[in-house]
């Protein structure tokens, strides 16, 4: 498969080079730097792998940078949880109103039941993961409030903070750490006074899980400083191990939000639904941020989250099979490419790939592409260099296919 790449080379550079264009010639402040002038756009960092899979995600055969479990069709959900094509009729007196404005009461009862100790009332419906996110940082953080993200994790965490003028320091995870965070370096960055405290458990990009002691020491952590504990658990319910579903920090810490969806785990990132679970302060907060940008979600897509959280025990068994079989493949195959190493995910569905060849993550990835279809996310997207990110919860045949074919191009590299 050829692919033409003249025209997106260095897509990261090209876009921090647009958003200069936002600032005045003679201004030599930060990009991020917040101002006051009514003529100048507020800055915030190029989304790194967003941007790339926006780029290339529709010009590959095999997709391995994927990262939600096998997408779902309507009638697959339908079959899962025992109803067929004639219970789409539930849809043909659905008025398509705004519907109820935070959440139908069925669906944030379904989300709560997800939880161990989060009532209805706890619970908040947004535009995906990715809008509780945003509402979650925009609601709570201020410039010059002190925001400590444990990284590699989902660029929200620390990039919308920045834009809005915190004062933002990262806790670097790392691979002989299994990925885990070193507490007593948290320490020493979470001072009394911290606002927010940031990461995703499980993990993306590595697949590492921090279990409940450690969750319950990272809450001993924000305790003493008074600060909120987010955790971004939209890959929550893909454990390798036991009932797959991790400890949820709003079970566990009296200022612990959660947020999560239905992409991941649940396999339909189509709805575009996620939610917050907090405190009823933050939840009450957050509505008059989300006011301004999302008012509700679609009532179909509310109809089917509801339908399948109901029934997560039987969506959340097919996502098993596949990501707990795939893993094991994808291990098999990490254990036969003397150029590739890891550290094995616990959960999630994506993993890093330290590879030893002498090019940079992005020239890995766009060559792969150009010689096989297959395509990977770039360390460099994520701050981490000398890594590629693959997405390993796809159809299985996808998986060997792709990763034979990655085997390929390896062994071209040495010749």
């Amino acid at each position: 498969m050829s692919i033409d790449i003249d025209k997106t080379a260095n897509v990261w550079s090209n876009c921090v080079d647009d958003a200069a264009l936002f600032m005045p010639a003679d201004d030599d402040r930060p990009l991020n730097h917040k101002t006051d002038h009514k003529d100048h756009l507020m800055y915030i960092e190029p989304f790194g792998v967003e941007i790339w899979m926006n780029e290339w995600e529709t010009k590959c055969a095999l997709n391995l940078a994927e990262t939600c479990v096998e997408s779902l069709t309507i009638k697959e959900l339908l079959q899962i949880v025992g109803k067929n094509d004639t219970d789409l009729s539930d849809l043909l007196t659905m008025k398509m109103t705004y519907g109820a404005i935070e959440g139908s009461d069925r669906l944030r009862a379904a989300i709560a039941g997800t939880y161990d100790t989060q009532a209805r009332q706890n619970i908040i419906v947004t535009h995906g993961t990715i809008g509780a996110n945003m509402l979650v940082h925009k609601t709570l953080v201020a410039a010059g409030d002190r925001v400590v993200a444990i990284v590699p994790t989902y660029q929200q965490h620390y990039s919308i903070p920045v834009s809005i003028g915190a004062d933002v320091q990262q806790l670097q995870l790392r691979e002989q750490d299994g990925f885990l965070p070193n507490l007593d370096a948290l320490r020493e960055l979470v001072l009394p006074g911290t606002k927010l405290i940031a990461l995703t458990n499980p993990n993306n990009p590595t697949g590492a899980l921090i279990e409940r002691p450690m969750l319950e020491a990272i809450a001993e952590i924000a305790r003493a400083a008074g600060a909120w504990f987010l955790c971004d658990e939209v890959y929550r319910g893909t454990d390798q191990q036991g009932t797959g579903v991790t400890t949820s920090i709003a079970d566990i810490y009296e200022r612990g939000i959660s947020t999560a969806g239905m992409s991941k785990a649940y396999s339909l990132a189509g709805l575009r639904l996620g939610w917050i679970a907090a405190p009823q302060e933050v939840i009450e907060a957050v509505s008059i941020h989300r006011d301004y940008d999302t008012i509700s979600v679609g009532v179909i897509d509310d109809h089917f989250a509801a339908l399948a959280l109901e029934h997560r025990d039987k969506v959340l068994a097919r996502s098993h099979t596949i990501t707990r079989g795939n893993l094991s493949l994808l291990e098999n195959w990490v254990a036969n490419e003397t150029r590739i190493s890891w550290v094995k995910p616990r959960s999630g569905t994506t993993a890093l790939l330290k590879y030893d060849l002498p090019m940079s993550s992005e020239e890995f990835c766009v060559a792969l592409l150009n010689e096989t279809g297959v395509m990977f996310t770039p360390g460099s997207a994520m701050n981490m260099e000398g890594y590629v990110r693959i997405g390993y919860a796809n159809n299985p045949e996808i998986l060997k296919k792709g990763l034979a074919l990655v085997s390929g191009f390896l062994a071209r590299q040495s010749e």
